[in-house]
């Protein structure tokens, strides 16, 4: 079992406040260290995403101030327990980053475990690993995750595949980190099973 109590959280400007802080509150209540990995170490703008009456889709508002504790050059994978991955829009442009792609799949072929939420999936999504697994994401990512041999679960808040965990919004808080925990707390050599939290 990883002897580590870190947990890397990737993000970066406009990512949901609400995912973010609480996965960095609930962590260290837990007793685990999070630690903020972004494009550079620098303050960033986080967003808040709501829906508003009359509006098709949701509304993008500012959102607090958060500092990165490191940048990504500054990643070693083996420091870490597991990588968490929260949404808003910031995983739009970090999909597009290389640095980024390469710490998901080391934590991913180190046997660790992979969570993400929300739009958080666009970065499993480009890179490779959700072929064949059962994912939880925002809805309007479902296209995405389907397009590339992913299988979009309804009406489940959360989903366990594997070491890859992926909940729905930050409104699946509750079912997503009943599985986040019991993962944390499992031996490393036990392959986790297929399991979900439904509604």
């Amino acid at each position: 079992m990883t002897t580590s109590k870190k947990i890397l959280i990737i993000t970066g400007d406009a990512g949901e406040s609400f995912e973010i802080l609480y996965a960095s509150h609930r962590l260290l209540e837990a007793g685990y260290e999070p630690v903020i990995a972004a494009p550079t170490v620098k303050r960033m703008n986080l967003v808040m995403h709501d829906f508003e009456p009359c509006w098709d889709t949701y509304v993008e508002r500012k959102g607090y101030l958060i500092e990165s504790d490191i940048s990504f050059d500054d990643v070693n994978t083996d420091d870490y327990h597991s990588v968490l991955i929260p949404g808003g829009r910031a995983p739009e442009f970090l999909r597009n980053d290389q640095r980024v792609i390469n710490i998901v799949k080391a934590f991913y072929n180190s046997n660790k475990y992979v969570f993400a939420i929300c739009h958080g999936v666009q970065i499993l999504v480009t890179a490779g690993l959700v072929d064949g697994r059962k994912i939880a994401c925002y809805e309007h990512v479902k296209f995405e995750v389907e397009s590339v041999g992913g299988i979009y679960v309804t009406p489940d808040q959360a989903v366990q595949d594997g070491r890859i965990i992926t909940g729905k919004t930050w409104q699946s808080h509750p079912e997503f980190y009943q599985i986040v925990f019991k993962c944390l707390e499992r031996s490393k050599e036990t392959e986790p099973e297929v399991q979900a939290v439904l509604n």
